[in-house]
């Protein structure tokens, strides 16, 4: 598998790790925005996990709406410095951002990355006042292993199990706007997929970015169905889901389309605003044709933005 996709401002690379060359275009921050690396907002086992806030410069007098982004990397690999370029439009339009990192399956299986994806939810309402955001309006932005993780956070709302003990208990994980970029959302239905088509499913679990499923679960998930079924987004769907915005290249051939589509139906069916952009012609990673960033502003700029 391709190490390096084609990059620009708008192309998320979600499975493999962020490259050298987005790394370096991560330096190039305006002046009317600020960066500030490396806040510690809480401890996976033990492990401290770290956040990078992008804000505007100029703090406005009004509580910001939030957009936190996890980034991708197949849960093994990549680093929340790659998002830099994705939320510095979004800081200048008034939005606190940040770009967390979380335990990858290097360090611990899951549900190691979804407790630490919580726990940032959390620390980001237990920090509201101090940092001037709203706590009622937070989204949650993140492609492929990111786009997984985030779709969990938007169904899972309330399932201790899955919360993790990295600190920040007493408040919610909930948050109220969830972008997925074609991130798994259902395992064992992929599983069935594969099996269907009379591929040997050890080739799902051993040679699909590198086998980045098999490490997530700590071993092949044909063995680990409860794991793959707690993981799935689609698992915990209900009507109290806050609205979803799925984006899903059609020639994708890591996570299939399918996962996008099954999870979108079954978001429809219990009454959640969901919306599913299908790409033509886009595979794992979008060009800058397909506008992708503009269309992600407009979503959280209606859920998230206060209404005058």
């Amino acid at each position: 598998m391709r190490r390096h996709f084609r990059l620009s401002f708008i192309i998320l690379i979600a499975i493999l790790a962020v490259t050298p060359a987005f790394a370096q275009g991560q330096q190039r921050i305006p002046a009317d925005v600020e960066l500030i690396r490396d806040v510690e907002y809480g401890k996976g086992g033990g492990v401290s996990l770290k956040l990078d806030i992008i804000r505007p410069k100029t703090q406005p007098k009004d509580p910001m709406p939030v957009v936190i982004f996890v980034h991708g990397g197949g849960w093994y690999a990549g680093d929340k410095q790659g998002a830099d370029l994705f939320l510095i439009p979004f800081a200048r339009k008034g939005y606190f951002c940040a770009s967390i990192n979380y335990r990858l399956t290097t360090v611990a299986p899951f549900p190691a990355q979804i407790e630490d994806c919580k726990c940032a939810i959390r620390w980001m309402r237990a920090h509201a006042k101090e940092y001037n955001v709203d706590p009622r309006r937070i989204g949650v932005w993140g492609g492929s292993a990111g786009g997984h993780l985030v779709a969990l956070l938007g169904t899972s709302a309330g399932r201790k199990e899955l919360e993790g003990k990295g600190g920040w208990a007493g408040y919610s994980s909930r948050v109220q706007a969830v972008c997925d970029w074609c991130g798994p959302t259902d395992f064992l239905y992929w599983a069935e997929e594969v099996t269907k088509k009379g591929i040997d499913i050890a080739k799902l679990e051993n040679e699909v970015a590198g086998g980045a499923i098999s490490k997530l679960f700590g071993g092949p998930f044909s063995r680990k169905r409860d794991l793959a079924r707690q993981a799935g987004p689609i698992t915990y769907v209900s009507k109290d889901d806050p609205p979803f915005l799925i984006m899903h290249g059609d020639r994708d051939n890591i996570v299939p389309l399918s996962q996008s589509q099954v999870f979108h139906d079954a978001l429809k069916k219990a009454g959640v605003d969901s919306t599913l952009k299908i790409l033509e012609g886009a595979g794992h990673g979008f060009d800058p044709k397909y506008e992708a960033e503009k269309t992600v502003m407009e979503f959280f700029d209606k859920h998230l933005k206060p209404r005058r």
